[in-house]
């Protein structure tokens, strides 16, 4: 559907038993077609897609990202409230900064003039991974000319100098325009990036050393970084695959680096469940509700199991180290300023609020609506006195013993 800011759509919306839901944030100037083998992948492996197409103008207007943000949460909100699923969100290109990073600052209540809507905090404790293919890229004034003009988009060696001079001539315009904000949206545009490590969830990043839209030290310093936040991150670099050409030119590695991160995803969300479950079962809720629960988690380990069986053996993977020091600085792709290492918060391990919509849908699911005919007290108190005492200090009633037994 279309919307402010670009359209949305789903690319494979399966029903019955689902593993779970890719949010991808595609490329500027990319059409539905190109998304397709991707579309295709997610569903070899049981997920469905939930694919956006954000504008070029949204680089330069946040509010037009904003808008799209919302549109692309809302219709996930609502299927995830008829079947809670782990979500991944896989951005290509430019599209975080078109798009997801909006999306984000949404979910973690973070965004400018946001109402405070619970239904978002949903997609918060479904979100269980994120892949960056191609990406992130750093946000500069002439980032859209510059992927306009490039030869794997425009499909031929060297643009003809007319559509050169006219792409050049409103980049010099926007930044007559913009310049002022540019780096103020640059600086807010990777510290929600940096701040998705405490949302949990594995970290997927493709790149190769050949990509000059998308420069493999940009991307590196990014992984460097998030894994000093305290994110599981893993990058497969390859030598002399095109920008948002990896799938293409290696398909058996790309598959075998998504589904690895769909291991880990799965056991991510099993893990909230199993923290929900803890809660629930501290605060005195009904042991019934925990089958529900248990069958959430069933679902996750099925979709572990079922990821196990294909082949992992990717030949040309760079696994970053266990400890990586970074360096402040100025380099691109790093906080511009050290007084804005402040902005960054990483609040405590994400885990399911048995309050919120999440809890909200699994106590709906397995609390009986009809409870004619039973026998339930309060455990509070009965004239002053533990329900218990109360119990069995009071005199003796066959009557209530024969309806307790017919439960």
């Amino acid at each position: 559907m279309w919307g402010d800011g670009g359209r949305f759509y789903w690319g494979r919306k399966e029903g019955g038993k689902v593993e779970g839901i890719f949010v991808v944030f595609a490329w500027m100037s990319s059409q539905e077609r190109h998304l397709m083998n991707y579309v295709q992948l997610y569903s070899s492996l049981g997920w469905n897609s939930l694919v956006c197409h954000a504008e070029f103008l949204n680089l330069f207007f946040p509010e037009k990202a904003t808008t799209l943000a919302l549109g692309i949460l809302n219709e996930l909100v609502e299927e995830l409230k008829i079947r809670p699923c782990p979500v991944v969100f896989a951005s290509f290109s430019g599209g975080p900064k078109a798009c997801m990073y909006k999306a984000l600052q949404i979910i973690e209540g973070k965004c400018e003039g946001q109402l405070n809507l619970d239904e978002y905090r949903l997609v918060k404790d479904c979100l269980s991974g994120h892949i960056y293919d191609s990406s992130p890229v750093d946000f500069t004034s002439d980032l859209g000319t510059r992927f306009l003009l490039h030869p794997t988009v425009l499909k031929m060696s060297r643009p003809p100098r007319l559509v050169s001079w006219i792409a050049n001539g409103i980049a010099s315009g926007l930044d007559a325009l913009f310049l002022n904000r540019f780096e103020l949206q640059r600086a807010e545009y990777w510290q929600t990036l940096y701040s998705s490590a405490s949302m949990g969830g594995p970290f997927l990043i493709l790149c190769s050393e050949n990509d000059d839209l998308a420069p493999y030290q940009i991307i590196c310093n990014f992984a460097q970084r998030l894994q000093v936040l305290g994110g599981d991150v893993k990058l497969v670099k390859w030598n002399d695959s095109s920008h948002v050409g990896h799938y293409r030119h290696y398909p058996t590695d790309y598959k075998a680096a998504v589904t690895q991160l769909l291991e880990k995803a799965a056991l991510v969300y099993s893990q909230r469940i199993q923290q929900l479950r803890e809660r629930m079962s501290m605060e005195g809720t009904d042991d019934e509700i925990f089958k529900s629960i248990c069958n959430l988690r069933k679902a996750a380990v099925s979709s572990n199991e079922s990821l196990r069986r294909v082949a992992l053996g990717p030949s040309d993977h760079f696994f970053l180290p266990s400890s990586v020091e970074y360096h402040e600085g100025r380099d691109v792709g790093s906080v511009p300023d050290e007084r804005k290492e402040g902005l960054i918060h990483l609040p405590s391990p994400p885990s399911i609020n048995a309050h919120g919509v999440l809890g909200q849908i699994l106590f709906d699911v397995c609390v009986p609506k009809n409870i004619e005919g039973w026998d339930i007290r309060p455990s509070s108190s009965m004239n002053g006195l533990p329900f218990a005492s109360a119990r069995r200090r009071g005199p003796f009633n066959p009557i209530k013993c024969i309806r307790r037994s017919r439960l």
